[in-house]
Protein backbone atom coordinates (compact mmCIF):
# COMPACT_ATOMS: atom_id res chain seq x y z
CA UNK A 1 0.00 0.00 0.00
CA UNK A 2 1.27 3.31 -0.95
CA UNK A 3 2.70 5.16 2.45
CA UNK A 4 1.18 8.35 1.71
CA UNK A 5 -2.16 6.61 1.55
CA UNK A 6 -1.55 4.81 4.84
CA UNK A 7 -0.32 7.98 6.55
CA UNK A 8 -3.50 9.94 5.66
CA UNK A 9 -5.44 7.59 6.72
CA UNK A 10 -3.62 7.09 10.52
CA UNK A 11 -3.29 11.38 10.59
CA UNK A 12 -6.30 12.68 12.74
CA UNK A 13 -5.51 15.69 11.38
CA UNK A 14 -7.67 14.55 8.76
CA UNK A 15 -10.24 13.45 10.13
CA UNK A 16 -10.74 15.76 12.23
CA UNK A 17 -11.29 18.25 8.94
CA UNK A 18 -14.00 16.11 8.27
CA UNK A 19 -15.37 16.62 11.77
CA UNK A 20 -14.83 20.16 11.58
CA UNK A 21 -16.86 20.55 8.52
CA UNK A 22 -19.74 23.04 8.80
CA UNK A 23 -21.14 23.47 5.07
CA UNK A 24 -22.00 20.71 2.69
CA UNK A 25 -19.65 22.33 0.06
CA UNK A 26 -16.98 21.92 1.98
CA UNK A 27 -18.03 18.04 2.95
CA UNK A 28 -18.08 17.67 -1.20
CA UNK A 29 -14.57 19.35 -1.58
CA UNK A 30 -13.33 16.57 1.39
CA UNK A 31 -14.98 13.99 -0.65
CA UNK A 32 -13.36 14.97 -3.64
CA UNK A 33 -10.00 14.95 -2.52
CA UNK A 34 -10.50 11.76 -0.44
CA UNK A 35 -10.88 9.97 -4.44
CA UNK A 36 -8.44 11.98 -5.36
CA UNK A 37 -5.46 10.43 -2.75
CA UNK A 38 -7.68 7.33 -2.96
CA UNK A 39 -9.15 7.05 0.04
CA UNK A 40 -12.71 6.71 -0.80
CA UNK A 41 -12.52 2.84 -1.10
CA UNK A 42 -12.05 2.88 2.63
CA UNK A 43 -14.92 1.93 4.80
CA UNK A 44 -14.21 3.95 7.71
CA UNK A 45 -13.74 7.27 5.55
CA UNK A 46 -16.43 6.76 3.20
CA UNK A 47 -18.42 5.89 6.64
CA UNK A 48 -17.57 9.20 8.15
CA UNK A 49 -19.03 10.90 4.72
CA UNK A 50 -22.13 9.19 4.47
CA UNK A 51 -22.77 9.94 8.34
CA UNK A 52 -21.92 13.71 7.55
CA UNK A 53 -23.72 14.04 4.10
CA UNK A 54 -27.19 12.13 5.53
CA UNK A 55 -27.64 15.07 7.42
CA UNK A 56 -27.21 17.52 4.84
CA UNK A 57 -28.32 16.06 1.21
CA UNK A 58 -29.85 12.74 1.74
CA UNK A 59 -29.82 12.13 -2.47
CA UNK A 60 -26.14 12.60 -2.19
CA UNK A 61 -25.61 10.53 0.92
CA UNK A 62 -27.54 8.07 -1.25
CA UNK A 63 -25.02 8.21 -3.93
CA UNK A 64 -21.58 7.31 -1.57
CA UNK A 65 -23.95 4.52 -0.26
CA UNK A 66 -24.18 2.80 -3.69
CA UNK A 67 -20.27 3.46 -4.10
CA UNK A 68 -19.52 1.66 -0.95
CA UNK A 69 -18.56 -2.07 -1.97
CA UNK A 70 -19.44 -3.74 1.29
CA UNK A 71 -21.48 -1.11 3.47
CA UNK A 72 -22.16 -2.24 6.87
CA UNK A 73 -25.16 -1.99 9.51
CA UNK A 74 -23.61 1.28 10.77
CA UNK A 75 -24.15 2.27 7.19
CA UNK A 76 -27.63 1.09 6.82
CA UNK A 77 -29.00 2.59 9.92
CA UNK A 78 -27.25 6.29 9.33
CA UNK A 79 -29.19 5.96 5.75
CA UNK A 80 -32.35 5.32 7.42
CA UNK A 81 -31.67 7.83 10.14
CA UNK A 82 -31.53 10.52 7.53
CA UNK A 83 -34.49 9.34 5.28
CA UNK A 84 -36.74 9.92 8.84
CA UNK A 85 -35.98 13.59 9.01
CA UNK A 86 -36.72 14.12 5.17
CA UNK A 87 -39.84 14.07 3.59
CA UNK A 88 -38.75 10.78 1.85
CA UNK A 89 -39.65 8.69 4.87
CA UNK A 90 -41.01 5.46 3.15
CA UNK A 91 -37.34 5.26 1.10
CA UNK A 92 -36.26 4.23 4.84
CA UNK A 93 -38.20 1.25 5.02
CA UNK A 94 -37.20 0.43 1.39
CA UNK A 95 -33.97 0.76 2.48
CA UNK A 96 -34.39 -1.82 5.10
CA UNK A 97 -35.73 -4.24 2.87
CA UNK A 98 -32.57 -3.93 0.80
CA UNK A 99 -30.37 -4.41 3.50
CA UNK A 100 -32.07 -7.54 4.14
CA UNK A 101 -31.44 -8.62 0.68
CA UNK A 102 -28.18 -8.42 1.03
CA UNK A 103 -27.72 -10.52 4.58
CA UNK A 104 -27.24 -7.71 6.98
CA UNK A 105 -28.96 -8.01 9.74
CA UNK A 106 -30.61 -5.02 12.12
CA UNK A 107 -29.50 -4.22 15.30
CA UNK A 108 -30.44 -2.38 18.62
CA UNK A 109 -30.01 0.72 16.23
CA UNK A 110 -32.36 0.16 13.61
CA UNK A 111 -35.68 0.02 14.86
CA UNK A 112 -35.74 3.05 16.90
CA UNK A 113 -35.17 4.97 13.18
CA UNK A 114 -36.51 2.64 10.83
CA UNK A 115 -40.17 2.97 13.01
CA UNK A 116 -39.48 6.68 12.61
CA UNK A 117 -39.75 6.28 8.42
CA UNK A 118 -43.16 4.61 8.66
CA UNK A 119 -45.43 6.84 6.90
CA UNK A 120 -48.28 4.89 6.59
CA UNK A 121 -50.39 2.06 9.22
CA UNK A 122 -49.66 -0.74 6.91
CA UNK A 123 -45.74 -0.16 6.57
CA UNK A 124 -45.80 0.48 10.35
CA UNK A 125 -47.20 -2.98 10.76
CA UNK A 126 -45.20 -4.46 8.57
CA UNK A 127 -42.17 -3.24 10.67
CA UNK A 128 -44.15 -4.11 14.14
CA UNK A 129 -43.54 -7.50 12.89
CA UNK A 130 -39.55 -7.24 12.13
CA UNK A 131 -39.33 -6.12 15.81
CA UNK A 132 -41.06 -9.31 16.71
CA UNK A 133 -39.43 -11.60 14.29
CA UNK A 134 -36.11 -10.32 15.95
CA UNK A 135 -37.14 -10.50 19.23
CA UNK A 136 -36.49 -6.91 20.09
CA UNK A 137 -39.98 -6.40 21.88
CA UNK A 138 -38.34 -6.10 25.22
CA UNK A 139 -36.30 -2.82 23.94
CA UNK A 140 -38.94 -0.10 25.79
CA UNK A 141 -37.63 2.74 23.43
CA UNK A 142 -38.90 0.67 20.60
CA UNK A 143 -42.68 -0.08 22.50
CA UNK A 144 -42.42 3.45 23.56
CA UNK A 145 -41.78 4.48 20.01
CA UNK A 146 -44.52 1.77 18.25
CA UNK A 147 -47.41 3.27 21.23
CA UNK A 148 -46.48 7.02 20.03
CA UNK A 149 -46.39 6.10 16.21
CA UNK A 150 -49.59 4.02 16.39
CA UNK A 151 -51.56 6.30 18.23
CA UNK A 152 -50.09 9.18 15.70
CA UNK A 153 -52.20 7.27 13.36
CA UNK A 154 -55.22 7.19 15.48
CA UNK A 155 -54.95 3.22 15.90
CA UNK A 156 -54.92 3.87 19.42
CA UNK A 157 -56.50 -0.29 20.34
CA UNK A 158 -53.13 -0.84 18.59
CA UNK A 159 -51.08 1.05 21.03
CA UNK A 160 -52.82 -0.06 23.97
CA UNK A 161 -51.99 -4.16 22.91
CA UNK A 162 -48.61 -2.96 22.36
CA UNK A 163 -48.75 -1.62 25.89
CA UNK A 164 -50.23 -4.35 27.38
CA UNK A 165 -47.82 -6.92 25.67
CA UNK A 166 -44.56 -5.50 26.79
CA UNK A 167 -42.92 -6.62 29.72
CA UNK A 168 -41.59 -3.70 31.21
CA UNK A 169 -44.00 -0.72 31.33
CA UNK A 170 -41.81 1.54 32.81
CA UNK A 171 -42.69 5.50 33.00
CA UNK A 172 -41.42 5.94 29.53
CA UNK A 173 -43.73 3.60 27.95
CA UNK A 174 -46.43 4.70 30.01
CA UNK A 175 -46.26 8.72 28.97
CA UNK A 176 -45.97 7.66 25.45
CA UNK A 177 -49.74 5.81 26.05
CA UNK A 178 -50.85 8.49 27.74
CA UNK A 179 -50.08 11.29 25.35
CA UNK A 180 -51.11 9.35 22.96
CA UNK A 181 -54.99 8.83 24.60
CA UNK A 182 -54.73 12.44 25.25
CA UNK A 183 -54.17 13.10 21.58
CA UNK A 184 -57.35 10.80 20.70
CA UNK A 185 -59.41 12.57 22.58
CA UNK A 186 -59.81 9.81 25.70
CA UNK A 187 -59.32 11.43 28.96
CA UNK A 188 -60.25 8.87 31.25
CA UNK A 189 -57.94 6.23 29.69
CA UNK A 190 -55.02 8.65 30.05
CA UNK A 191 -55.85 9.21 34.01
CA UNK A 192 -55.99 5.78 34.29
CA UNK A 193 -52.51 4.65 32.87
CA UNK A 194 -50.97 7.97 34.85
CA UNK A 195 -52.62 6.31 38.06
CA UNK A 196 -51.37 3.19 38.08
CA UNK A 197 -48.11 3.87 36.88
CA UNK A 198 -45.69 2.26 39.27
CA UNK A 199 -43.93 5.99 39.92
CA UNK A 200 -43.84 9.23 38.23
CA UNK A 201 -41.46 11.53 37.39
CA UNK A 202 -41.36 15.73 35.86
CA UNK A 203 -41.84 14.34 32.02
CA UNK A 204 -44.90 12.09 32.79
CA UNK A 205 -46.66 15.02 35.25
CA UNK A 206 -45.58 17.47 32.11
CA UNK A 207 -47.35 14.79 29.70
CA UNK A 208 -50.48 14.62 31.66
CA UNK A 209 -51.16 18.54 32.29
CA UNK A 210 -50.14 19.09 28.32
CA UNK A 211 -52.54 16.65 27.44
CA UNK A 212 -55.39 18.21 29.65
CA UNK A 213 -54.54 21.62 28.69
CA UNK A 214 -54.87 20.43 24.54
CA UNK A 215 -58.06 19.42 25.45
CA UNK A 216 -58.85 21.95 27.07
CA UNK A 217 -59.04 20.91 30.66
CA UNK A 218 -57.82 23.92 32.71
CA UNK A 219 -58.44 23.30 35.89
CA UNK A 220 -57.99 19.73 35.95
CA UNK A 221 -54.12 20.55 35.02
CA UNK A 222 -53.62 23.52 37.97
CA UNK A 223 -54.89 20.87 40.11
CA UNK A 224 -52.49 18.07 39.06
CA UNK A 225 -49.49 20.79 38.87
CA UNK A 226 -50.67 22.05 42.24
CA UNK A 227 -50.34 17.95 43.64
CA UNK A 228 -47.17 17.62 41.82
CA UNK A 229 -45.53 20.27 43.96
CA UNK A 230 -46.84 18.93 47.01
CA UNK A 231 -45.32 15.87 46.52
CA UNK A 232 -42.21 17.03 45.54
CA UNK A 233 -41.78 15.81 42.27
CA UNK A 234 -38.40 16.86 41.24
CA UNK A 235 -38.27 20.41 39.61
CA UNK A 236 -40.50 21.32 37.14
CA UNK A 237 -39.47 21.13 33.04
CA UNK A 238 -40.08 23.77 30.52
CA UNK A 239 -42.28 22.06 28.76
CA UNK A 240 -44.39 21.66 31.87
CA UNK A 241 -43.94 24.99 33.19
CA UNK A 242 -45.00 26.65 29.93
CA UNK A 243 -48.43 23.84 29.81
CA UNK A 244 -49.30 25.52 33.02
CA UNK A 245 -49.05 29.19 32.26
CA UNK A 246 -51.02 28.60 29.26
CA UNK A 247 -53.61 26.93 31.44
CA UNK A 248 -53.63 29.94 34.28
CA UNK A 249 -54.33 32.17 31.29
CA UNK A 250 -57.07 30.50 30.16
CA UNK A 251 -58.98 30.63 33.25
CA UNK A 252 -57.80 33.63 34.86
CA UNK A 253 -55.38 31.60 37.62
CA UNK A 254 -53.44 35.13 38.62
CA UNK A 255 -51.66 34.30 41.21
CA UNK A 256 -50.53 30.71 40.38
CA UNK A 257 -49.14 31.97 36.86
CA UNK A 258 -47.22 34.80 38.96
CA UNK A 259 -45.96 31.96 41.42
CA UNK A 260 -44.29 30.54 38.30
CA UNK A 261 -43.15 33.55 36.59
CA UNK A 262 -41.38 34.57 39.99
CA UNK A 263 -39.90 31.01 39.74
CA UNK A 264 -38.39 31.91 36.39
CA UNK A 265 -36.36 34.50 37.83
CA UNK A 266 -35.71 33.36 40.78
CA UNK A 267 -33.86 29.86 39.56
CA UNK A 268 -31.78 28.97 36.67
CA UNK A 269 -34.78 29.09 33.79
CA UNK A 270 -33.98 32.01 31.59
CA UNK A 271 -37.28 33.80 30.21
CA UNK A 272 -36.18 33.16 26.72
CA UNK A 273 -38.47 34.11 23.64
CA UNK A 274 -40.91 31.24 24.28
CA UNK A 275 -40.86 31.88 28.02
CA UNK A 276 -41.78 36.06 27.55
CA UNK A 277 -44.38 34.86 24.88
CA UNK A 278 -46.21 32.79 27.52
CA UNK A 279 -46.26 35.44 30.05
CA UNK A 280 -47.39 38.19 27.70
CA UNK A 281 -50.35 35.63 26.78
CA UNK A 282 -50.97 35.38 30.68
CA UNK A 283 -51.26 38.76 32.09
CA UNK A 284 -52.75 40.00 28.92
CA UNK A 285 -55.59 37.16 29.54
CA UNK A 286 -56.10 38.19 33.36
CA UNK A 287 -56.00 41.46 32.39
CA UNK A 288 -52.52 43.01 33.32
CA UNK A 289 -51.90 44.47 30.18
CA UNK A 290 -49.24 47.00 31.65
CA UNK A 291 -47.08 43.80 33.15
CA UNK A 292 -47.75 41.87 29.76
CA UNK A 293 -46.11 45.38 27.93
CA UNK A 294 -43.45 45.38 30.68
CA UNK A 295 -42.10 41.41 30.01
CA UNK A 296 -42.35 42.86 25.97
CA UNK A 297 -40.56 45.71 26.27
CA UNK A 298 -37.94 43.91 28.17
CA UNK A 299 -37.11 41.00 25.76
CA UNK A 300 -34.03 41.33 24.03
CA UNK A 301 -35.31 39.30 21.09
CA UNK A 302 -38.87 39.24 20.01
CA UNK A 303 -40.09 36.68 17.06
CA UNK A 304 -43.09 36.66 15.39
CA UNK A 305 -44.90 34.80 18.34
CA UNK A 306 -44.12 37.64 20.86
CA UNK A 307 -45.08 40.41 18.92
CA UNK A 308 -48.69 38.51 17.80
CA UNK A 309 -49.16 37.83 21.31
CA UNK A 310 -48.69 41.64 22.48
CA UNK A 311 -50.49 43.09 19.98
CA UNK A 312 -53.46 40.45 20.25
CA UNK A 313 -53.44 41.11 24.11
CA UNK A 314 -53.62 44.79 23.68
CA UNK A 315 -56.41 44.59 21.07
CA UNK A 316 -58.49 41.95 24.18
CA UNK A 317 -57.80 44.44 26.77
CA UNK A 318 -59.40 47.17 24.55
CA UNK A 319 -56.34 49.16 23.85
CA UNK A 320 -57.11 48.88 19.85
CA UNK A 321 -55.43 51.55 18.43
CA UNK A 322 -52.40 50.86 20.66
CA UNK A 323 -52.50 47.48 19.10
CA UNK A 324 -52.70 48.86 15.40
CA UNK A 325 -49.59 51.14 16.30
CA UNK A 326 -48.07 48.33 18.00
CA UNK A 327 -48.81 46.46 14.27
CA UNK A 328 -47.34 49.71 12.55
CA UNK A 329 -43.71 49.26 14.41
CA UNK A 330 -44.10 45.27 13.72
CA UNK A 331 -43.76 46.52 9.77
CA UNK A 332 -40.93 48.88 10.49
CA UNK A 333 -38.81 47.03 12.67
CA UNK A 334 -40.03 43.77 13.65
CA UNK A 335 -40.20 40.45 11.85
CA UNK A 336 -42.32 39.49 9.12
CA UNK A 337 -46.28 39.30 10.21
CA UNK A 338 -47.76 36.22 9.88
CA UNK A 339 -51.60 34.59 9.71
CA UNK A 340 -51.80 34.38 13.71
CA UNK A 341 -50.36 38.23 13.42
CA UNK A 342 -53.15 39.17 10.98
CA UNK A 343 -56.14 37.63 13.00
CA UNK A 344 -54.58 39.55 15.92
CA UNK A 345 -54.66 42.96 14.27
CA UNK A 346 -58.32 42.06 12.69
CA UNK A 347 -59.43 41.44 16.07
CA UNK A 348 -57.82 44.84 17.12
CA UNK A 349 -60.22 46.76 14.35
CA UNK A 350 -63.69 45.41 15.98
CA UNK A 351 -64.14 48.84 17.03
CA UNK A 352 -66.37 51.82 15.65
CA UNK A 353 -64.17 54.33 15.33
CA UNK A 354 -61.65 51.71 12.94
CA UNK A 355 -64.33 50.21 10.59
CA UNK A 356 -62.28 50.86 7.25
CA UNK A 357 -59.11 49.77 8.77
CA UNK A 358 -59.65 45.89 7.94
CA UNK A 359 -60.12 46.38 4.34
CA UNK A 360 -56.47 47.92 3.88
CA UNK A 361 -54.97 44.93 6.34
CA UNK A 362 -56.81 41.90 4.42
CA UNK A 363 -55.11 44.17 1.10
CA UNK A 364 -51.95 43.93 2.67
CA UNK A 365 -51.77 40.45 3.67
CA UNK A 366 -51.98 38.84 0.17
CA UNK A 367 -50.04 41.59 -1.49
CA UNK A 368 -47.56 42.54 0.22
CA UNK A 369 -46.84 39.78 2.74
CA UNK A 370 -47.94 37.28 0.59
CA UNK A 371 -49.88 35.44 3.40
CA UNK A 372 -52.99 32.92 2.70
CA UNK A 373 -56.49 33.86 4.04
CA UNK A 374 -57.64 31.23 6.08
CA UNK A 375 -60.87 30.68 7.65
CA UNK A 376 -60.07 32.09 10.98
CA UNK A 377 -59.37 35.83 9.10
CA UNK A 378 -62.53 35.39 7.21
CA UNK A 379 -64.44 34.71 10.81
CA UNK A 380 -62.35 37.94 12.30
CA UNK A 381 -63.78 40.13 9.34
CA UNK A 382 -67.73 38.70 9.59
CA UNK A 383 -67.64 39.13 13.41
CA UNK A 384 -66.53 42.78 12.75
CA UNK A 385 -69.14 43.02 10.14
CA UNK A 386 -72.21 41.64 11.89
CA UNK A 387 -71.50 43.66 15.27
CA UNK A 388 -71.73 46.82 13.45
CA UNK A 389 -74.70 46.20 11.65
CA UNK A 390 -73.22 45.83 8.36
CA UNK A 391 -75.20 42.40 8.07
CA UNK A 392 -75.42 42.71 4.22
CA UNK A 393 -72.04 42.60 3.93
CA UNK A 394 -71.20 39.84 6.13
CA UNK A 395 -73.57 37.71 4.38
CA UNK A 396 -71.85 38.55 0.63
CA UNK A 397 -68.69 37.26 2.05
CA UNK A 398 -69.94 34.58 3.65
CA UNK A 399 -71.09 33.11 0.05
CA UNK A 400 -67.56 34.60 -0.99
CA UNK A 401 -65.80 32.46 0.81
CA UNK A 402 -63.44 30.11 -0.94
CA UNK A 403 -63.85 27.69 2.02
CA UNK A 404 -67.15 26.55 3.63
CA UNK A 405 -68.32 28.55 6.57
CA UNK A 406 -68.18 26.57 9.79
CA UNK A 407 -70.23 27.10 12.99
CA UNK A 408 -68.17 29.49 14.71
CA UNK A 409 -69.07 32.09 11.46
CA UNK A 410 -72.80 31.65 11.38
CA UNK A 411 -72.58 32.32 15.07
CA UNK A 412 -70.75 35.27 14.80
CA UNK A 413 -73.76 36.48 11.73
CA UNK A 414 -76.71 35.28 14.17
CA UNK A 415 -75.40 37.29 16.76
CA UNK A 416 -74.77 40.19 14.95
CA UNK A 417 -78.60 39.46 13.34
CA UNK A 418 -79.65 39.18 17.28
CA UNK A 419 -78.09 42.35 17.95
CA UNK A 420 -79.55 44.41 15.22
CA UNK A 421 -83.03 42.53 15.30
CA UNK A 422 -82.57 41.21 11.64
CA UNK A 423 -85.59 38.43 11.89
CA UNK A 424 -85.17 36.66 8.28
CA UNK A 425 -81.55 36.79 8.52
CA UNK A 426 -81.20 35.43 11.92
CA UNK A 427 -83.58 32.45 11.22
CA UNK A 428 -81.20 31.60 7.79
CA UNK A 429 -78.58 31.65 9.88
CA UNK A 430 -80.20 29.73 12.73
CA UNK A 431 -80.65 26.99 10.30
CA UNK A 432 -77.28 26.91 9.05
CA UNK A 433 -75.99 26.72 12.94
CA UNK A 434 -78.41 23.71 13.72
CA UNK A 435 -77.52 21.59 11.02
CA UNK A 436 -73.57 22.04 11.29
CA UNK A 437 -73.93 22.02 15.60
CA UNK A 438 -77.33 19.95 16.25
CA UNK A 439 -76.25 19.78 19.59
CA UNK A 440 -74.95 23.37 20.85
CA UNK A 441 -77.54 24.13 23.58
CA UNK A 442 -76.62 27.62 23.16
CA UNK A 443 -77.87 27.85 19.43
CA UNK A 444 -81.45 26.89 20.29
CA UNK A 445 -81.40 29.51 23.51
CA UNK A 446 -79.96 32.22 21.08
CA UNK A 447 -83.21 31.81 18.70
CA UNK A 448 -85.48 30.87 21.03
CA UNK A 449 -85.26 33.95 23.05
CA UNK A 450 -85.47 36.22 19.35
CA UNK A 451 -89.00 34.76 18.84
CA UNK A 452 -89.57 35.44 22.46
CA UNK A 453 -88.65 38.94 22.20
CA UNK A 454 -91.05 38.97 18.89
CA UNK A 455 -94.02 37.46 20.01
CA UNK A 456 -93.36 34.44 17.70
CA UNK A 457 -94.18 31.88 20.28
CA UNK A 458 -94.50 28.99 17.53
CA UNK A 459 -91.22 29.45 16.86
CA UNK A 460 -90.49 28.65 20.46
CA UNK A 461 -92.69 25.49 20.71
CA UNK A 462 -90.74 24.10 17.68
CA UNK A 463 -87.35 25.07 18.88
CA UNK A 464 -88.40 23.40 22.32
CA UNK A 465 -89.56 20.16 20.14
CA UNK A 466 -86.86 19.84 18.02
CA UNK A 467 -84.31 19.94 21.17
CA UNK A 468 -86.38 16.95 22.88
CA UNK A 469 -86.82 15.46 19.81
CA UNK A 470 -82.60 15.48 19.84
CA UNK A 471 -82.30 15.01 23.18
CA UNK A 472 -80.21 18.48 23.62
CA UNK A 473 -79.24 19.11 27.16
CA UNK A 474 -78.86 22.84 28.03
CA UNK A 475 -75.56 23.71 29.71
CA UNK A 476 -75.69 25.33 32.78
CA UNK A 477 -73.97 28.54 33.14
CA UNK A 478 -70.66 28.93 35.17
CA UNK A 479 -68.05 31.07 36.48
CA UNK A 480 -64.93 30.82 38.57
CA UNK A 481 -63.00 32.91 41.60
CA UNK A 482 -59.66 32.60 42.74
CA UNK A 483 -58.96 32.07 46.29
CA UNK A 484 -55.31 31.67 47.65
CA UNK A 485 -54.23 29.96 44.34
CA UNK A 486 -57.39 27.63 43.72
CA UNK A 487 -59.55 27.91 41.16
CA UNK A 488 -63.20 27.83 42.54
CA UNK A 489 -65.81 27.12 39.90
CA UNK A 490 -69.39 27.46 40.37
CA UNK A 491 -72.59 26.63 38.46
CA UNK A 492 -76.24 27.48 38.60
CA UNK A 493 -78.01 26.11 41.34
CA UNK A 494 -74.79 24.17 42.60
CA UNK A 495 -74.18 22.60 45.92
CA UNK A 496 -71.24 20.94 45.14
CA UNK A 497 -68.49 22.96 46.71
CA UNK A 498 -67.61 22.08 50.07
CA UNK A 499 -68.32 25.59 51.44
CA UNK A 500 -71.88 26.02 49.85
CA UNK A 501 -73.40 26.75 52.98
CA UNK A 502 -71.47 29.67 54.28
CA UNK A 503 -71.06 30.91 51.12
CA UNK A 504 -74.96 30.92 50.76
CA UNK A 505 -75.25 32.51 53.79
CA UNK A 506 -72.92 35.30 52.72
CA UNK A 507 -74.77 35.76 49.64
CA UNK A 508 -77.97 36.36 51.83
CA UNK A 509 -76.34 38.59 54.51
CA UNK A 510 -75.33 40.69 51.38
CA UNK A 511 -78.53 40.85 50.05
CA UNK A 512 -80.12 42.33 53.47
CA UNK A 513 -77.34 44.87 53.99
CA UNK A 514 -77.92 45.58 50.06
CA UNK A 515 -81.94 45.92 50.60
CA UNK A 516 -81.52 48.10 53.65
Amino acid sequence: MNRTIIYTISNPQYLRMLEKCSTFDQLKQIHAQTITVGLARFTYITSKLLAFSAISDIDYARTILNQISMPTIFDFNTMILGYSKTSKREMGVILYTKMLNEGIKPNARTFPVLIRTCDCLRSLHQVHGQVVKYGNVSDVYVTSLLISMYSSYKAIELAKQVFEESAYKNVVCCTSLMTGCFSNGLIDDACKVFDEMPERNDVSYSAMISGFVKNELFNEAIQLYRRMINCGVGNPNRSLLLSVLNACGAVGAFEIGRSIHCQLVEETFSVDVDFGTALIDFYAKCGDIEKAKDIFNAMPYKDVAAWSAMILGLATNGKNETAIDLFDEMEQKGPVPNGITFVAILVACNHKTLLKKPWSILGKMSKVFDVELTIEHYGCMIDLLARSGQLKEAEKLIKLMPMKPDGAIWGSFLHGCLTHNAIHLAETAGKRLLELEPTHSGRYVGLANMYASNGSWEGVIKLRKMMTKRKVAIAPGWSFIEVYGNVNKFFVDDQCHPQAKDIHDVLKLLKIVLMN
